[in-house]
């Protein structure tokens, strides 16, 4: 496994990159978002395992007894979201969201369920929240190197706090845009007329198509995009898992539209939604004032919902938070070699080489 790139990582903001209208929270990451903890597992070992787990728990409280209201939206749906049905259909999220490799879903989903068992004696149905990338081009992903005990370890080991980003957790394997790609985050503040509320984003980024950072088209200008010469390089294909979290008082059918706004942000970072793709997006609400605790659902309650006409903002703040959320992942990224699930070979994907960068920002007058 190499560490990657002589040059020290850097978020894009310290690479000139701004995208949006919006500020940023303080830590500019998800967990800007009160309460909010995530954890990360990653696996490196051996010549083979490149992969990991990345749990998110919405509040300092047992989610299976103060549920949030949640929305998922789907764009291309090559994919193995486990949950989605029931998440649709209550619009409501019930245990903390995981998310790590395709082939390890079902021993995320056990991990969940036993963790979320241990903290309810009482429950007899739990519809754990697992989303997946195929990280098989840097990882041995048919050897399933991920076990109960690592997601049990980023669960307990979640936190608040500043979020590490690029290849750990469940990014550790990812491929991005013909680069590495990785976990990235990003957050976005409105302005107390607009509500004043937080929202931010996470990004599991494993896709494809031609790389635009702030409007400025990378890929093009580094020679690496799908289609390029009309050939299929393989650089489209892949998923992508996005969280967005937000501490506005949101129904879930105001949620299922914010999610969906997460692809416009993917589609700024140069998406190409392929037909190997899976492109998901869960948007949910911490505030109080709209958790679905065991006494609001036994009985009719009186829930906060922000207007619809006030939405507006938000939609504008998830798509900014998602493209720098993809921006982080792609720069904060290291390069890796493992072994390729498919062919069992050495294989070795490279980071975004940031002095290269660098020069095309300066091309472009940043």
């Amino acid at each position: 496994m190499t560490a990657g790139g002589a040059d020290a990582r850097l978020r894009a903001r310290d690479l000139g990159l701004a995208p949006g209208i919006f500020r940023p929270g303080a830590l500019n990451a998800i967990t800007d978002v009160a309460g909010l903890r995530v954890g990360h597992v990653t696996l490196i070992e051996g010549e083979g395992t490149r992969t990991g787990v990345t749990a998110i728990l919405p509040h300092p409280g047992n989610p299976f007894a103060d549920r949030v209201p949640a929305g998922l939206s789907v764009m291309n749906g090559f994919g193995k979201l486990a949950g989605a049905t029931q998440l649709a259909e209550l619009g409501e999220i019930e245990t903390p969201i995981v998310l790590t490799n395709t082939l390890a879903v079902g021993r995320a989903v056990e991990a969940l369920v036993d963790w979320t068992l241990a903290r309810n004696p009482e429950a007899v149905s739990v519809n754990a929240v697992v989303g997946e990338t195929n990280d098989g081009r840097l990882n041995d992903i048919r050897a399933r190197g991920v076990t109960r005990e690592h997601v049990l370890a980023a669960l307990d080991g979640a936190a608040g706090g500043p979020v590490a980003e690029g290849s750990v957790g469940a990014g550790t394997g990812t491929v991005a845009f013909g680069f590495k790609g990785g976990i990235g985050t990003a957050s976005r503040l409105l302005p107390p007329p607009l509500g004043g509320w937080t929202l931010g984003a996470l990004v599991q980024a494993n896709y494809g198509g031609a790389l635009t950072m702030d409007g400025i088209p990378v890929g093009r200008e580094l020679s690496r995009w799908y289609l390029k010469e009309h050939t299929d390089r393989g650089d489209a294909d892949g998923s992508v898992m996005v969280v967005i979290a937000t501490d506005a008082p949101l129904s879930d059918r105001n949620l299922s539209r914010l999610a969906a706004r997460a692809m416009a942000g993917l589609a700024r970072t140069g998406a190409a939604f392929s037909d190997g793709s899976g492109d998901y997006a869960i948007a949910f609400a911490t505030h109080p004032g709209v958790r679905r605790t065991a006494e609001r659902r036994a009985h009719q309650a009186i829930i906060a919902d922000w207007p619809n006409d006030r939405m507006s903002p938000l939609f504008v703040a998830a798509a900014e938070a998602v493209e720098e959320a993809v921006l982080n992942a792609m720069t904060m990224a290291t390069t890796i070699t493992g072994r390729d699930g498919r062919t069992g070979r050495r294989a070795k994907v490279e980071a975004l080489d940031l002095a290269a960068l660098r020069a095309v920002l300066a091309r472009h007058g940043r």
